[in-house]
């Protein structure tokens, strides 16, 4: 590998992407230039390695330290301010576009975590412990190096270690988000499943428990996700199909059924049925007449 001081870049003012993928940057300026606020349309990672800086970022100030590092989603405004323009400014800015950060998601969503995190909590700081953040160093000089360099496979180790790296900054942000909160996710869980149980007439869209629980839609969400390994959205239809089912046994009609459990369009509710069950809810509400019993739920 080269030497650090080989793998960096002279500053640009430049805010937009010269690849549709991802660029990244090893900045040292003993004088940094002086940066407006500005935003633009792809995610950056912003690694902190020396200086003496504040970083704005929305309505948020950061006086950051050796080892943080920021991620700004697209279209939030954001600038460096220097509290002492002497010392040595070194950081590394890591850009990815929206399309990569699509195609990621299309192959795992725990590429995106992070971002997902951010754009939920506006939450855009980072810090770490030094042996996490050496982790994080090394991968990011090994991809810097692999693109300096021109080697056999290049393009394909470059392609392997950006996910790398975009996958150990999640599962780091994730594990530590997660770690002592098991305990209180499921408690969460088992709220929101009795909430649920008695307002499946009712709106139970993310935004609404979200205001209910006082608790982000992100947190909602991967408590469900973590416990019984489906989405609150499959969750809730699960449930509403199996109050239909029940109420299509008691007697009720099924124009009554579906409207009063949270259906609000018969096309769907009877593809939803007839994927749960196996059949219509007119061929199960004929089947149960003849049997004079309720089917198996399983």
């Amino acid at each position: 590998m080269k030497k650090k001081t080989e793998l960096q870049t002279a500053f640009s003012t430049r805010q937009y992407m010269l690849s549709k993928d991802f660029e990244i940057y090893y900045y040292s300026d003993v004088e940094p230039s002086h940066v407006v606020s500005h935003t633009h349309d792809y995610y950056e990672f912003y690694f902190f390695l020396e200086g003496d800086v504040t970083l704005h970022v929305a309505k948020n100030d950061y006086r950051i330290n050796p080892g943080d590092f920021l991620l700004i989603p697209p279209h939030t405004p954001h600038y460096p301010e220097f509290t002492d323009s002497r010392i040595p400014y070194r950081r590394i800015v890591l850009w990815i576009s929206q399309d990569y950060c699509n195609r990621l998601l299309e192959a795992s969503p725990d590429y995106i975590y992070i971002m997902q995190y951010v754009a939920t909590t506006h939450h855009y700081l980072f810090s770490n412990d030094i042996i996490t953040f050496n982790s994080i160093q090394s991968l990011i000089f090994q991809l810097i190096d692999e693109i300096k360099n021109e080697r056999f496979g290049k393009s394909a180790q470059i392609s392997l270690q950006i996910n790398e790296l975009i996958l150990f900054l999640n599962r780091t942000i994730y594990n530590r988000n997660h770690s002592g909160r098991q305990k209180n996710e499921k408690e969460l869980y088992m709220t929101i499943c009795d909430y649920i149980d008695l307002h499946l007439d009712s709106d139970l869209s993310l935004d609404l428990l979200e205001q209910e629980f006082y608790v982000s839609k992100f947190h909602i969400a991967h408590a469900f996700k973590d416990n019984i390994g489906i989405s609150l959205h499959q969750y809730i239809t699960k449930k509403r199909l199996q109050a239909c089912k029940d109420a299509i046994v008691s007697g009720q009609s099924i124009v009554s059924v579906y409207e009063l459990f949270g259906f609000h369009d018969y096309s769907n509710f009877y593809r939803a049925f007839k994927k749960e069950f196996g059949m219509s809810p007119k061929e199960y509400q004929t089947l149960f007449s003849i049997l004079g019993n309720p089917l198996s739920s399983d």
